[in-house]
Formats: structure tokens, sequence, C-alpha cells
């Protein structure tokens, strides 16, 4: 026995694990390199694949949390940038890359998504004229949807009041920037929808980059606008800016200013005091508001909160790995019991008497069909000799000859067959075919030899 220790490969790979942990380098790395075996598992979500470059790969995941966000479809080939962390699984003992984040290398995430979702509403014909609703030319009740505060709600309230001041405007807000803000549009132009005073429904932002405006080019936003039953005018960003839903809506419009004067006919300016002092509210709203979500922010960067998976991100690993080989084994188990049932079934029918059964059978049914054929070639046989025993009895049956018109004398029980076994005053019985008659004689008279 030796006095060495020795250390088990769970202990091995905890130790190791341990050493990665503390490593402050593994816990925020950036790499770049291009995606293959890209794989998203349907059941959990999790985003599988391997990161490699010219001369070595790594293997790397991307959990449900953090897939959920990608503005596009990872696929096999595509050059990204990613962040994360570098840990081991210890069910495996391998150390691999655990993706938070990644970019495309070359063309944006944003734009990829955006060519994704326009084909792939074009192809449904969510884009289609057909489907385009005619604009109201005198709306009583115009809504918008948009920002309670900046330049958009202002230039589209200002410009109705001054070109038509009969119509009244109702403001459903919603964030137009930021993670939230796709839901929040969706849940404001439903809002509009379940007021049916509602003529024409504004949709739109100002201007910013193409991440400022993208909560216009998700498709929950696009698919409220095509199922709104009020017609719908985008205005979003500037004239050069042109997203999903400027698609989608019934009208485009280049700015939120042009959808404004698309809502209503033209009129003079009304009310120039009243919007610079909402104007004011709203800005100082605003301003409320960015303090408060500074304050937000502050408390969501802590590290406990911003990486709470990482406490339970290896049970997560692990009980996916664990389903999918038990999902493995459960496959080849029953595979492997179905082929020895099999090889049983053939040898129990190899050494069954159930061959032979079958032969005699087969020989029964013949000597049966043989059996049945003899017996009745026998009966016909036996039935013809009968048939013509029959007719030879019918042909010697005197009362077949009595039905062509003969009767039969009867004397005392006897036949007559002359009459010169009869006398007068004698009393006969004389048979008929359906009867019989008494008689007398009264006469007798005989015939003459020679006579017919």
């Amino acid at each position: 026995m030796t006095s060495t220790p020795y250390l088990s490969v769970q202990a091995l790979t905890k130790y190791i694990k341990k050493k990665f942990d503390a490593d402050p380098h593994l816990r925020d790395v950036f790499v770049k390199g291009e995606l293959s075996n890209v794989k998203k598992h349907t059941g959990s979500g999790h985003i599988y694949f391997t990161l490699k470059d010219e001369k070595t790969q790594i293997a790397a995941v991307m959990f449900a949390k953090s897939a959920n966000r990608l503005k596009f479809v990872p696929e096999n080939g595509m050059k990204v940038f990613i962040r994360g962390d570098v840990n081991v699984y210890e069910g495996s003992g391998r150390y691999q890359l655990y993706a938070v984040s990644m970019e495309p290398d070359g063309i944006g995430s944003l734009h990829i998504a955006f060519e994704q979702l326009q084909a792939k509403l074009l192809k449904e014909g969510l884009f289609d004229e057909r489907h385009k609703k005619a604009i109201p030319t005198f709306p009583r009740k115009i809504g918008v949807v948009t920002a309670p505060t900046g330049a958009a709600i202002r230039d589209i309230c200002t410009t109705i009041t001054q070109h038509y001041a009969l119509a009244d405007v109702v403001i459903f807000p919603a964030l137009v920037q930021g993670e939230q803000a796709a839901p929040s549009i969706v849940k404001a132009i439903q809002q509009a929808n379940l007021m049916e005073e509602i003529d024409v429904l504004i949709v739109g932002r100002g201007g910013g980059s193409i991440e400022d405006l993208w909560a216009f080019n998700e498709e929950i936003v696009a698919r409220a606008i095509f199922e709104s039953d009020i017609p719908v005018i985008s205005g979003v960003g500037h004239e050069t800016d042109t997203t999903i839903a400027d698609h989608v809506s019934d009208w485009r419009a280049a700015t939120p200013t042009a959808a404004a004067k698309k809502a209503v006919p033209n009129s003079e300016d009304l009310m120039k005091h009243l919007l610079t002092r909402r104007s004011q509210l709203f800005q100082l709203t605003q301003s409320r508001i960015r303090h408060e979500r500074s304050q937000l922010e502050r408390l969501q960067k802590s590290y406990p909160i911003a990486y709470p998976d990482r406490l339970f991100r290896p049970f997560v690993e692990k009980l996916s790995r664990t389903d999918e080989q038990l999902q493995a084994q459960m496959t080849y188990y029953i595979k492997d019991k179905q082929a020895a049932l099999q090889q049983l079934a053939n040898r129990v029918q190899m050494n069954t008497p159930l061959q032979e059964v079958r032969y005699k059978q087969q020989h029964v049914a013949r000597l049966s069909t043989q059996l049945d054929k003899s017996v009745v070639q026998s009966i016909n046989k036996q039935q013809d000799a009968f048939k013509s025993i029959i007719r030879t009895l019918e042909a010697l049956n005197p009362l077949t000859i009595m039905n062509r018109g003969y009767s039969i004398v009867y004397q005392d029980g006897k036949v007559v067959k002359s009459v010169q076994q009869l006398e007068e005053k004698q009393n006969l019985t004389i048979h008929f075919p359906d009867g019989q008659a008494n008689a007398e004689i009264t006469s007798i008279t005989m015939k003459a030899r020679g006579e017919e």
C-alpha cells in the first residue's frame, strides 16, 4: 500500500474549478471568433456552440436568459464578438466559455435582425397593399402612441392643433427606447383599439440611431400595427430612417410632424401656450424619470443582482446535460430490449412444433377434401341408381297406369282378371286412382274367340 494520497476525479475537478473561480481575468472576458456546431436546445432554450479561430477552438454555451436578448439568430460560420466568463463544467471536467452577450463582427446584429425580420414578414404578406386601411379625412379623435416627453409628441400635437383644432388628441404613453419599449408600444396600441371612438392612430418617435429606433423594428410591434382595427400612420425618426413599422403601417410618414399633417386637414395654429406648458411638464417628468432610472441602474449593477444566474448556473447546465443523457440512455435501452426480444422470438419460432402442426393440418385438409369428393361421388352414384329404380317402379306401378284412365276390380279382396271369374248378382269393388266404388253384376258378356 502506498502512502501517497490520491485525489478522486471529482475532487481534482472541484479544485480546478475553484482556481478558475478565483482568477479575476476569467470573470469577464471578451473573445472574438467564428461560430460552429451551433445548436439551440428546444426544451431549455440554451445555445451550445464552438468558438474557433485558425488554430484552436473552445466549447461555449449561452443560457436562455442571455440567448433571448439576442436581436439576431446565430448561425454556423458567423464571426462574432462575445463577452462572458470562462469556467469548468464539473460534469465533463472541461472548461468552456459562458457567453453573456454576442455581437456580429462586421455587419451589426441589429442590421442582421432587421433583414431577417423584414424577409419573414414580407413572405407572410404583412406588407401587402391589399391590407392597407384608408386614413379618414376628418378625424374627431386622434390617438398618438409615443413617449410622453420629447420633440416627437410636441411636434405631433403642435401640428394637429395648428392644422385642425377640432380634433381631440388622445395620447397613449409608451416607452420608445430600451428593452421594455416594444411591449410598451404594443400595450399602447391595444389600449387605443379598446377605445372605439379613436379614428386614426399615430405611432412614432423622434430621430436617433438604429439602436434608439429599434423598438419599431420588433416583431411584436409590427404584428400589433398589422392587427390594429384603427388605421395607423407611422412617423419614426427622420426622413432617411426606415423601420419595419413603416412597412406594416397603413401610411408611412417621413417624420412625426409629417404623420400629424397626414392625420388631419390643414388649419391655423392654436393653443401654442398650452403646448409649451405641457412640454415643460413633460421635461420635468422626464428629468425625474432619468434620476430614478439612474438610481435603479446603480442598484442593478451590484454584483449579487447583476449576476444572480451564476449561483445556480452549474445546476441548470447539469440538469440539461442529465436530461439529454437520460433521453439517450432510454432510447438505447429500448432498442437493446427490442433486439433481445426479437432474438428470443426467432429462437422460439425455430424450436416450436408449430411448423409440423401446420404441415399436418394441411395434410388433413387435403385428405378431408379428397374424402368429401369421394363421398359426394358415391352419393351421386347411389342417387343415380336410386332414381333409376324409382323410374322402373313407377313404370310398373299399377297406380301409374290407373292415372291414364284405368281401374282395378276386386272380388272378395282378389283382383278380377277375367269375366269368367264373375257371376250375376255378384258384388264387386272397383278401385280408381282417387277412390273406390261398390258395384253389382247385372249381366256378363264374353268375347268370342278372335274378337279384339
